[in-house]
């Protein structure tokens, strides 16, 4: 299985990005995704997740703001970021755990992306 993130980037507060999570080995329409987010020095934190039947969940830092959303037949996770803020700036990372539903325990997540940068500057 591999999950390999892009999209990332720098921008400015207010702004909006898209990342994408494209997998192999593993089919998103039968498990749980979602995005996760880490600073330096901090534990990872669950952002926002989806479920096989696509029932979504977000974290209340990202609600109103962040969409994730998936295409089953692309094999692929996004997640549509807007109005970010300098406090949105973290490596985001997309995982897949082998279940339908999901939580935002990480340790729950067996699949990882590699990552992928956001900078938010103010």
């Amino acid at each position: 299985v591999q999950l390999l993130e892009s999209g990332g980037g720098s921008v400015q507060a207010g702004g909006s990005l898209r990342l994408s999570c494209a997998a192999s080995g593993l089919a998103y329409s039968n498990y749980c995704v979602g995005w996760f987010r880490q600073v330096p020095g901090k534990s990872r934190e669950g952002v926002a997740t989806i479920g096989a039947y696509g029932f979504t969940a977000y974290a209340d830092s990202v609600k109103g703001r962040f969409t994730i959303s998936k295409d089953n037949a692309k094999n692929t996770l996004y997640l549509q970021m807007n109005s970010l803020k300098p406090e949105d700036t973290a490596m985001y990372y997309c995982a897949a755990r082998t279940y339908s539903g999901c939580l935002f325990d990480e340790s729950r997540y067996t699949y990882w992306g590699q990552g992928t940068q956001v900078t938010v500057s103010s």
